[in-house]
């Protein structure tokens, strides 16, 4: 749909693409040791991207460099910063605009939450309220001083993806926003577009984004690129199975380097968690490396209790 300056030709990547919001914890280092592995040992590139249209905080991206480094993890530079590519977004949504694939909503989150939904529209889905707006309601929503946000208009309810670990998976797609109301490129927009030009083709991440993964592959197929093979891998929760959070306490390097604790061990603990190391056996991000095997990874999440670390 639109002229594409990616990387044809080069060897296909994997990535890390953390939000430089703040440092990375226990679970956001597994993940990326695991997207790590995942390239290395698949032949690909591995990309370091920092997602950083949201909130972020100064110094954060140099942070996690630093520690995705202790861990023993390389990547192929430049690291990439979505802020840079704004322009390359807005092109794409133009695109998108000129042929007739998006349409304006000017819908708050509460009013689709509190709207009506047809039997067939999964719980969450975006129910079209803005769809079919005339000229004239589209003027009239934009009278009220509300700034629209941009949806693609999506022509099917559902996607199939593959996945290493979940096999084939199909979610629903909606009309979901590529463009915030803020002018803001939205993060389904964005990833896709990413990963396509990156020559990313196969993509690691939590399995809490695996239902989002069929809108972000439809979207790459609308913009006439072959959609990733995923890797939707376990979370690592707190002991009362919640994601892992600040209230948790020694969850980041720093944290845990406070009371003694080594990025080494940080590394082996991930290794036993992973199946690729023994409890109390010391190894190196290359010794995981000549271990790994997806078909062996567990499919269920790693829970770090408070005496995980001696």
């Amino acid at each position: 749909m639109t002229d594409d300056p990616g990387v044809s030709g080069a060897t296909p990547a994997g990535r890390f693409a953390p939000s430089p919001s703040g440092p990375l914890h226990v679970g956001n280092l597994r993940t990326a040791v695991l997207a790590w592995l995942f390239a290395r040992t698949g032949g690909r590139r591995f990309l370091l991207r920092m997602e950083d249209l949201d909130r972020t905080a100064v110094g954060a991206d140099a942070g996690q460099m630093a520690d995705l480094h202790a861990l023993g993890l390389d990547w192929e530079p430049p690291v990439r910063y979505q802020t840079d590519r704004l322009p390359r977004y807005r092109q794409i949504i133009d695109g998108l605009n000129d042929a007739g694939r998006t349409f304006e909503c000017f819908c708050t989150r509460r009013e689709i939450l509190d709207a009506p939904s047809a039997p067939h529209t999964p719980p969450g889905a975006y129910p079209g309220t803005c769809r079919t707006l005339t000229a004239q309601q589209r003027a009239e929503k934009r009278a009220t001083g509300r700034p629209p946000a941009i949806r693609i208009l999506a022509d099917r309810t559902e996607f199939t993806v593959h996945d290493v670990l979940h096999g084939s998976y199909t979610g629903a797609v909606d009309d979901f926003v590529i463009q915030r109301g803020d002018g803001t490129p939205a993060y389904n927009l964005a990833v896709v577009v990413d990963d396509a030009e990156q020559g990313i083709d196969q993509v690691c991440r939590g399995d809490d984004l695996l239902t989002s993964a069929p809108r972000q592959a439809y979207l790459a197929t609308l913009l006439g690129h072959t959609p990733p093979t995923y890797a939707h891998v376990p979370m690592v929760l707190n002991p009362e199975h919640v994601r892992l959070s600040k209230r948790d306490g020694a969850i980041t390097l720093a944290d845990l380097a406070a009371l003694g604790i080594g990025p080494g061990t940080v590394l082996d603990h991930i290794a036993v968690s992973l199946r690729l190391a023994a409890p109390g056996e010391h190894v190196d991000i290359d010794t995981l490396a000549s271990r790994f095997d997806p078909a062996e990874l567990p499919r269920t999440p790693w829970i770090v209790s408070d005496d995980e670390w001696p």
